[in-house]
């Protein structure tokens, strides 16, 4: 009934009795604290590479556009002027792909000046304006686009021969802060362009103009149903709730009912698979005669697909079946204990609402990561070459092309027909600049550790207070007045480091996970299919070696909260815990794993199902108040809400099920602690005892146990 006594003592010897245990210890000292000190020094490392991104770093080069000055359009002196219009944008497509346009800040060879506003409709010099001045032609007719400075008596045929002044104009709408064609636009006749190629250029910047659309589109639809979305989000709150009371009151029917229906799921598959492969059998088609091939789909048609089908679902069932008559007595205890977590979610509703420090602290985390990425990648100083459209032509021999040049110096007294100073790309000089790499890598490996102490530090705080509601003699006098501030008070004194250990741990492991993945992604086309093979061998052994040590630092954790010892001895004395009792832990971990992704699926999918209904306008006679808003995409909020649904449902039963974790080692301690004798007697719940078949000579209740 119970585990069976390990004789030769290779999973350590059970833990025994203390007078002076009394639940998660008060006496305590810090643990770990050179790894304390260590991440200490990393964070202090990490906040000087944050200073010194913004201290060097630039992000007005990803946000605002640059006109060929180098002038930012939008703030500054050019605050009137927040838009940036190509003088001929078909450069842009012609000279370069659009994706190198966009990683060199969608500058491209053309002069490009900063504007108040788009211009809205086509207009093309005549030859008769040819000889009036730019004054008359351009200013006059609010044509203000052409560069700073051109005086207003200039000729119109000199400012375009110079490409002062653009020698067209499209009818253009802003995207991304820039100035982009429209696609239905009429091709004007332009010299060295042809009706192709401006058709070209068009279909390759509509990609632009149609995300700003739909990024309009998308904001109204949030600011039309937003309030709805909350509602929603509030019903995935209640169902959650609801789904953990209904724990408490049906676990024992509610774990029988989802067996069940594996059973059942299962029995149907077999049917089935049976069905196919005997229709498959009268018809004769075999393997054989198919031969080998690599459409998946051709083994459909095979009765030896079905079979094999058949064959594991049958072997299935039966380790379910076998499982559920030699296992009941341990599935009844992890009924229990699910009814126990429920009581004890009940008795501190505020570690319910726990998840959301931890969820701010990691929005805390990504953010100051994403900023500090941001400044380090535009640290350095933008380069400008020289750049011609033709530097063949006369006058062209003497310019250094591709030499470094000043856009806001005055330009030099060279005779190339439409020679420009254009920006290239952003410098590498600099001690901070040939460092970036390295920096990134710093930063990258700060996310990946803060994030996982972080969510050590929520684990290890609801494992002490679950833990003081288990010890907790007389129930619910015993329990201490702030459970949860406690623990994270004694967490954060004690066990900085130790968490720490852990999230360092767990963070080599993710790393080497992201270098295989790369090296993977960069030499998938130059692998033979053994050195794939190899590959994936790799990639397995570490993504099973993650979910183990997430399973260590887990148990270690609340180890760690109970007794205050350091994380290895922690992490040794849950393993050697778990292992006495394998055949509970793997019970149940899988009938929690199942209540959990049940009620998931419930909430999940009940939001999800409302929402499409109240969105898409299904939902009929609700009155004037409760109608729904018009929107152009009635799918996004739809989705919003199921991911919200989502992310709430896992907050919550991540501390349902921290919970069941902590009170079921607290469970196996009280069993190897305890007798049931007047002087030792057990902590458990009467449930518990009863399922046992043990009984206290002083129950819960009866005898005052001093604290």
């Amino acid at each position: 009934m119970g585990r069976k006594p390990d004789k030769d003592g290779a999973y350590g010897k059970p833990a025994k009795y203390d007078p002076s245990f009394r639940g998660p210890i008060k006496n305590r000292g810090c643990t770990d604290v050179i790894c304390c000190v260590l991440f200490l020094l990393f964070i202090l490392g990490y906040i000087v590479v944050g200073i010194v991104a913004w201290v060097y770093g630039d992000p007005r080069q990803v946000l605002y556009p640059r006109n060929s000055t180098g002038a930012y359009c939008g703030i500054g002196q050019n605050k009137e002027k927040p838009y940036l219009l190509y003088f001929n944008i078909f450069n842009c497509i012609l000279g370069t792909n659009i994706i190198t346009a966009a990683t060199n800040g969608l500058q491209c060879p053309t002069p490009q000046v900063c504007v108040a506003s788009c211009p809205g409709a086509l207009w093309v010099p005549q030859e008769s304006q040819y000889s009036q001045t730019v004054g008359e032609v351009f200013y006059s007719e609010n044509r203000n686009f052409c560069r700073p400075g051109v005086p207003g008596d200039l000729p119109v045929l000199q400012s375009l021969e110079q490409e002062l002044c653009p020698r067209f104009l499209l009818p253009s709408s802003p995207a991304l802060g820039r100035c982009f064609p429209w696609s239905n636009v009429t091709s004007p006749e332009l010299p060295g362009i042809s009706n192709t190629s401006i058709s070209q250029g068009i279909s390759g910047v509509l990609d632009a103009l149609n995300a700003r659309d739909i990024s309009v589109k998308i904001f109204e639809d949030f600011a039309q149903s937003w309030y709805w979305i909350l509602v929603a989000l509030g019903v995935a709150l209640l169902l959650s709730l609801l789904f953990i009371l209904l724990l408490r009151l049906v676990a024992g029917p509610l774990v029988l009912l989802l067996i069940l229906g594996v059973l059942a799921v299962l029995a149907y598959g077999i049917y089935h698979c049976w069905k196919e492969y005997r229709v498959l059998r009268d018809q004769g088609a075999s393997i054989s005669q198919l031969g080998f091939t690599t459409n998946l789909s051709a083994y459909q048609s095979v009765q030896e697909t079905w079979l094999a089908a058949l064959i594991l679902l049958a072997v299935l069932e039966g380790i379910l079946l076998l499982m559920l008559i030699f296992l009941r007595q341990r599935i009844r205890i992890a009924i229990a204990l699910l009814k126990e977590a429920s009581k004890a979610v009940g008795q501190m509703l505020s570690t319910m609402f726990f998840p959301l420090l931890t969820f701010v602290l990691l929005l805390i985390c990504i953010a100051y990561w994403a900023m500090t990425a941001l400044y380090l990648a535009t640290s350095g100083q933008p380069q400008y070459v020289y750049w011609a459209p033709n530097a063949s032509l006369p006058g062209c021999e003497e310019v250094p092309m591709n030499a470094s040049c000043d856009p806001m110096a005055p330009s030099r007294n060279y005779s190339c027909p439409g020679l420009m100073c254009v920006f290239q790309s952003y410098s590498s000089t600099g001690l901070v600049q040939r460092s970036i790499f390295n920096l990134q890598i710093y930063g990258v490996l700060g996310l990946f550790w803060t994030v996982n102490w972080v969510l050590a530090l929520g684990q290890c705080v609801l494992a002490g207070a679950f833990a003081s509601f288990y010890w907790a003699f007389h129930k619910p006098r015993d329990i201490p007045t702030f459970p949860l501030a406690s623990a994270f008070i004694r967490t954060l004194r004690y066990h900085t480091g130790s968490l720490a250990f852990g999230a360092l741990i767990l963070t080599l492991v993710q790393l080497a996970r992201i270098v295989l993945e790369y090296i993977d992604h960069k030499l998938r086309g130059a692998q033979n299919p053994v050195a794939r093979c190899i590959m994936c061998c790799f990639k397995c052994c570490l993504w099973c070696l993650e979910k183990f040590i997430k399973f260590l630092n887990r148990n270690a954790y609340i180890m760690i909260a109970i007794y205050g010892k350091n994380f290895c001895v922690s992490a040794k004395n849950a393993f050697m815990l778990l292992m006495r009792n394998i055949i509970r832990v793997v019970v149940l971990d899988k009938v929690t794993d199942l209540l959990l992704f049940f009620g998931k699926l419930l909430v999940v999918g009940g939001v999800g199902v409302l929402a499409f209904f109240f969105f898409s306008g299904r939902i009929q006679g609700l009155g004037k108040d409760f109608e729904n808003p018009h929107l152009n995409y009635y799918w996004l909020p739809i989705m919003t809400s199921i991911v919200g649904a989502y992310v709430i449902a896992s907050g919550f039963f991540s501390v349902f099920g921290m919970c069941v974790d902590t009170l079921f080692l607290c469970f196996l301690e009280d069993l190897e602690r305890n007798d049931g004798s007047r002087d030792r007697p057990y902590y458990m719940s009467k449930s518990l005892l009863k399922i046992l078949g043990k009984k206290n000579e002083a129950p819960p209740g009866d005898k005052k146990r001093k604290k």
